[in-house]
């Protein structure tokens, strides 16, 4: 598949039509791409209903996808440099369409399971690609970070608007949430391949494709993933749990090895001697993973305790995602004006702010007091914060590495929601007692050291990234320069714009 190359706007920042449409497609696969994490989630119970999973199978409805997204975005990432990103892009979300399609016809729940699983591994392949596809079409500068922020807000809608599109197409039937990303995913398909920029592939021997670096890294990625999910069952102190961990350690340290030694790595570790990589993907594991813990309790505490519908539930979460839609194409020039360390910072603020606020609720919902407003905060969190670590993460990188370090950050965001929500669940498993039944009122009390969890997450991501905050101009760590032939890592004079 070949296809022009797509010129890069101008310092004037006009776009042609074939740009805009570039941007449509690439915003509508990573709109698919988060409302497949968070769509399920409602239609768990009939799901389970339907095809007689119980509560332990029922996880890898979820789980599936995370561990094949999560696990494979190292990988999908590199891929997108050596084989070409319009390739790799066009032909994972071939894969998507089909196995969503695939997902909403099955009949078992081990085949619902192996789908979420595929759609997983294809998104870790169309999320890196589509966000390197972006970073060397559009230049570096305003240009891009108004790209950049209307592509990953359309991602941040698609994870706030999932809960809500679920509750609507639950109510006609679970299969719907399954089957609606197909149809999309096909337009955005046949769009893509006409409009969609080549891109020239890594001129490599046998050896740059790093296959041990691949197997060690996704390995471990996939184990981590799998060990978070499964702790809390298994017990966080079990024999198995602390052998998964044991093994997660020497994969990494066998990743680590190997990327040092490789000459064409899958990651250079000297991208972690960036600090605005180090805080960019520390701030996207803090970020996601408070919010998919916090929206893990509130359904949970919406449906079970305050008896609300799966399409109330979903309409308690339209003004977030509502505020994430209206913001898409005003996050670029604040970050032009004040720099993404002091968007990210107040970001995290209000994410904060909202999580603490919902602390006050009780068993009589008091939307207008407190539902309503943690949601706009957080709304509004996720318009800054989200943008803003992608402009973070891939500013100042070369292109033939964009998509390296896109699928480090990506990575980062499913990592860090797993775990975290695996603590998040391990909190209330602590405070809901022996298990026998318990009143509502114990119920809630249990849901509060996750909420606590949860805002302490937003704490430390807060307190990340105001350490960048410290100075207006100094020295640093480069990734490397578009304009230069600088390496990576290699110190110089740079003035960070904070």
């Amino acid at each position: 598949m070949t296809s022009p190359r797509t010129p890069v706007p101008g310092s004037d920042g006009r776009w042609s039509a074939r740009q805009w449409g570039t941007l449509l497609v690439l915003c509508a696969a990573l709109f698919l791409d988060a409302l497949d994490v968070s769509m399920v989630g409602v239609a768990l119970p009939s799901i389970a209903d339907d095809l007689d999973l119980s509560t332990s199978s029922l996880q890898w409805v979820v789980s599936g996808y995370i561990l094949g997204y999560g696990g494979l975005l190292l990988l999908g990432g590199r891929a997108a440099d050596l084989l070409g990103r319009r390739r790799v892009f066009l032909v994972a979300l071939a894969v998507f369409a089909v196995a969503s399609l695939f997902g909403g016809v099955v009949d078992s729940g081990e085949l619902l399971i192996a789908s979420r699983f595929v759609k997983g591994l294809s998104a870790a392949f169309t999320a890196p690609a589509g966000l390197s596809i972006i970073t060397t079409t559009f230049a570096e500068g305003p240009v891009r970070n108004r790209a950049l922020s209307i592509y990953t807000t359309c991602g941040a809608t698609g994870f706030s608007m999932g809960l809500v599109l679920s509750g609507l197409l639950t109510e006609v039937g679970w299969r719907w949430t399954m089957l609606l990303p197909a149809p999309v995913a096909v337009l955005a398909l046949v769009a893509g391949i006409q409009l969609i920029p080549s891109s020239p592939r890594e001129r490599h021997s046998g050896r740059g494709y790093d296959l041990p670096g691949a197997l060690t890294g996704t390995g471990a990625m996939l184990l981590l993933v799998f060990t978070v999910v499964q702790a809390p069952e298994a017990g966080w102190s079990s024999a198995r749990t602390l052998l998964s961990f044991a093994s997660v350690a020497a994969l990494l340290a066998a990743f680590a090895v190997i990327e040092h030694r490789s000459g064409h790595p899958l990651i250079r570790l000297g991208v972690l001697r960036s600090p605005q990589q180090i805080r960019a993907n520390l701030g996207g594991a803090a970020f996601f993973g408070s919010y998919v813990g916090f929206q893990f309790l509130v359904t949970q505490y919406m449906q079970s305790l305050l008896g609300w519908s799966a399409l109330q539930t979903a309409l308690a979460f339209l003004p977030a995602g509502a505020l994430v839609a209206l913001a898409s194409t005003r996050i670029g020039p604040l970050v032009d004006r004040f720099g993404t360390p002091r968007v990210i910072a107040a970001g995290f603020s209000l994410l904060f702010l909202g999580y603490v606020l919902f602390l006050r609720v009780d068993l009589t919902p008091n939307f207008a007091a407190v539902i309503l407003p943690s949601m706009l905060l957080l709304g509004a969190a996720c318009a800054l914060v989200f943008p803003s670590l992608n402009i973070q993460a891939t500013n100042g990188v070369r292109d033939e590495e964009q998509g390296m370090v896109s699928g480090l950050l990506n990575t980062s965001f499913q990592v860090g929601g797993a775990i975290f929500l695996a603590v998040v669940t391990a909190a209330i498993t602590a405070g809901s007692g022996d298990g026998s039944p318990a009143s509502p009122q114990a119920v809630l009390d249990s849901f509060r050291p996750g909420l606590v969890v949860v805002s302490a997450i937003a704490l430390a991501g807060l307190l990340i990234t105001l350490t960048g905050l410290r100075r207006r101009v100094s020295y640093g760590f480069v990734v490397a320069s578009s304009a230069t032939a600088t390496p990576v890592g290699e110190e110089r004079e740079v003035a960070v714009r904070d």
